[in-house]
């Protein structure tokens, strides 16, 4: 278990277009994400939400800005994909 607690709520809120219903518990979100965003978009998401700057968020990622756009572009349209969002809602 990763000792390095994540809150991704408040963030989730903010990205996802329309939620209907509750979020899920933050261990149920981070389990959710792990299975449906992609190992670099998954790294991109938590440093977004630790406030990372954009330039330690490309370092991180090994990308320049290009690169770096399409990520955060392709993680928020995964995040608004209806399949995706009842998965992290409670029904």
């Amino acid at each position: 278990m990763n000792s390095e607690i994540i809150e991704y709520t408040q963030e989730l809120e903010q990205d996802i277009n329309k939620i209907v219903g509750n979020l899920k518990s933050e261990e149920q979100l981070a389990d959710v994400l792990k299975k449906k965003l992609t190992k670099k978009e998954l790294k991109f998401y938590k440093l977004k939400i630790q406030n990372s700057s954009i330039e330690e968020i490309c370092e991180e990622l090994h990308c320049d800005n290009t690169r770096y756009e399409e990520i955060k572009k392709q993680t928020i349209l995964k995040l608004n994909q209806e399949k995706i969002k009842k998965e992290l809602v409670n029904v």
